[in-house]
């Protein structure tokens, strides 16, 4: 089962195909009724399930049973009413005392303003999370991309291109051509965390899949990546 948004890939897969409904379908949980979106996908191994607000989308295999999708959905009441929850409080407003992660630690809003030299007047009453992030977006463009470059000439590795962008869905993506995208979020982590995403995306270079041979890969540069892995499934939903 798998409920979680992709964090890492390569580029765009094909997109998936919607199954029409002859009416509305619907999965009660938190005390509302949420619409719910099926897709097909011919790569997907699983039935997923994702939350955007009040809509579910479900994902299904090729071959695999809309009806039996429908009853997975059914079953996953507590995880949405959690992540619904969730999301909420995500979208809330930020005040200088809000809690954010900083290098992998939590600190009130307006105290990693303050280390990042933000000069703007902070207001208890102002909504601080569109130009706080504006203002981290800012420190990550000048710290991810010479970090990346960094450790690739470190592992011999040539990027065409290193890009930060407003990710909401994964934490970083490599192309075939060679250019490396990362998440701004990343300076939220831990570095030893933000690195492993970085060594992850870069060993895509070597490995453009996620097979046995590219893990053995990530394990030579990165050998504590699965303690990474383990932050990332627990805090990752709060960062993103």
């Amino acid at each position: 089962m798998q409920l979680r948004l992709p964090l890492f890939g390569r580029e765009a897969a094909p997109e998936p195909r919607r199954v029409a409904a002859r009416e509305p379908r619907r999965v009660a949980a938190a005390g509302r009724d949420f619409d719910l979106d099926i897709v097909r996908h011919h790569r997907a191994r699983r039935y997923v399930l994702r939350l955007s607000g009040s809509r579910l989308r479900l994902t299904v295999p090729r071959g695999a049973s809309i009806a039996g999708g429908i009853r997975f959905a059914e079953r996953q009441t507590d995880w949405i009413a959690r992540e619904w929850r969730r999301q909420s409080d995500r979208a809330a407003p930020w005040s200088i005392s809000t809690l954010v992660f900083w290098r992998g630690t939590r600190m009130r809003a307006g105290d990693v303003a303050r280390v990042i030299g933000w000069s703007v007047s902070l207001d208890e009453a102002a909504d601080l999370r569109e130009p706080l992030e504006r203002a981290l977006r800012a420190v990550a463009a000048s710290e991810l991309p010479p970090r990346c470059l960094e450790l690739a000439a470190a592992h011999g590795l040539a990027v065409a291109r290193v890009s930060v962008r407003n990710q909401r869905s994964r934490w970083g993506a490599c192309s075939s051509r060679g250019v490396i995208t990362l998440n701004w979020r990343l300076l939220q982590m831990p570095p030893a965390v933000s690195d492993y995403v970085v060594l992850h995306e870069l060993m895509h270079l070597r490995q453009a899949n996620h097979s046995r041979r590219f893990w053995r890969e990530v394990e030579k540069v990165c050998p504590e990546w699965r303690d990474a892995e383990r932050w990332l499934r627990r805090h990752g939903r709060d960062v993103l």
